[in-house]
């Protein structure tokens, strides 16, 4: 009998997307399907950002980040607002014994984030050191998880965020940014089955076959989690939730706020709360995970959240959970503001500067699958207004702003954006956005605003 107050386990890693065979990705991902068929899954579950920080300060705060104030990367000065709360104090005030195993990145100061336990030193960005690699990697981080869970002698619940390296592309010694094919068991290029919204070349194949190898890793971590709560009778008592904040390290993925670039894998799995395979389309936000959890364990809901809670969808109740999602990129390794809205089946997207066609991050840039497609990507200029029919065209190629058909939704999606930033009291509205450690005043494009 599951117990009245749950242990929460909420593992996460990097670029993982929705890759995963139970998401219909070709791939074999056994541990991680057979955690769906136990539990939920979320076949519309997107971040607030594609990329790391942001959309992890999203899940973990329940407001977006130009609301929480990481509107960058964490280790680039970027930082919680001090007032912000997180997850994890929110649950220490509800009686919960936290715990932080491997990474996290949302912010420099570890202690900013109130955990009672952190269990592995270098626990912010996965590309720092060899060493920070080794503390971060699943195998290992899976190590300490299992031996806590293994010893535990405590009476309270306990929340453990468990926080994987792994799909991280590390840089290499001629410059490239790959997947470390010598230390994961890659597939063979010409088995793999290509991205639909990218072009099917060599180096395209050769990174995704050396992704799956992390994807593997990923996996097995998984599969020895459960098999560890099963065998210390936790399962009965645990709510695990296994998540990813943006898509995969591809060109038209990550950095990007198409589809591929914001969508997120959510699985949630528990005897009472959350079982028996089932599965929802509804259009779900990680901004939304925070409240749900709390709604879960019956712990009072802050107001200051933008997210809200899904609870109603997993006890089967009616609930039209949402009708759009919001979704934004400020600065990454580059001035990137943009800002989104995403129904059923339309996604329209503002771009507030001039901007390259398809923006690739470093890591993506300097990838194989990079290298074949950027020389096209970097010019001409993005447009300031993309609108996309996802139902006609979901690999967001085909842009139809202009097209007068698509006039009356181009001008409603576009008022829902501008009210939302409105309500959420978005600096962009303002003008440019310096980055966290730059004081310079940057003047802003006439035709950008």
């Amino acid at each position: 009998m599951a117990t009245a107050t749950p242990n929460v386990l909420l593992i996460h890693c990097h670029d993982l997307g929705q890759h995963l065979g139970c998401y219909g990705a070709p791939i074999e991902t056994p541990n991680v399907d057979a955690l769906a068929a136990a539990g939920v899954r979320f076949e519309n579950h997107f971040g607030t950002a594609p990329q790391c920080s942001p959309s992890r300060g999203s899940l973990m705060t329940g407001c977006y980040p130009h609301v929480n104030g990481l509107m960058g990367l964490a280790h680039g000065e970027w930082e919680l607002d001090d007032d912000e709360r997180i997850l994890p104090q929110y649950l220490a005030e509800a009686g919960y014994e936290t715990h932080l195993f491997g990474l996290q990145h949302i912010t420099q100061d570890t202690d900013r984030l109130g955990y009672e336990y952190v269990h592995s030193e270098g626990n912010l960005y996965p590309g720092v050191s060899p060493s920070v690699h080794q503390v971060n990697r699943a195998v290992n981080v899976t190590d300490v998880v299992t031996t806590f869970l293994e010893k535990r002698a405590f009476d309270a619940p306990f929340f453990a965020s468990v926080g994987f390296f792994e799909l991280h592309r590390v840089e290499e010694a001629n410059g490239r940014y790959g997947f470390e094919r010598d230390r994961y068991d890659a597939d063979d290029p010409d088995d793999v089955g290509p991205l639909s919204y990218l072009p099917d070349r060599r180096g395209i194949r050769q990174d995704l076959s050396e992704m799956h190898g992390m994807v593997y890793a990923i996996d097995d971590a998984i599969g020895r989690i459960r098999t560890c709560l099963d065998e210390t009778g936790l399962d009965e008592e645990t709510l695990v939730v296994f998540t990813t904040e943006h898509g995969i390290a591809f060109p038209r993925a990550k950095g990007t706020c198409y589809d591929p670039g914001v969508e997120a894998a959510l699985i949630m799995s528990h005897p009472e709360l959350a079982s028996g395979g089932r599965e929802f389309d509804e259009l779900v936000s990680n901004v939304d995970v925070t409240p749900t959890l709390l709604d879960l364990l019956d712990v009072p809901l802050p107001t200051a959240v933008n997210g809200r809670s899904f609870r109603p969808l997993l006890s089967g109740g009616e609930d039209d959970h949402r009708e759009e999602l919001f979704l934004e990129m400020t600065w990454h390794d580059m001035y990137n503001p943009i800002r989104a809205v995403r129904t059923d089946r339309f996604k329209y997207i503002r771009n507030f500067w001039y901007l390259p066609r398809v923006y690739l991050p470093r890591d993506v840039f300097a990838s194989e699958s990079g290298r074949e497609v950027r020389e096209a990507y970097a010019v001409p200029i993005r447009p300031f207004e993309e609108l996309y029919d996802l139902h006609e065209g979901p690999t967001e190629v085909d842009n139809v702003a202009n097209e007068p058909r698509y006039e009356d939704r181009r001008r409603e999606l576009a008022d829902r954006l501008h009210t939302w930033m409105v309500e959420t009291d978005d600096p962009l509205l303002d003008g440019p956005i310096p980055p966290g450690n730059f004081d310079t005043i940057m003047t802003w494009p006439d035709d950008a605003a």
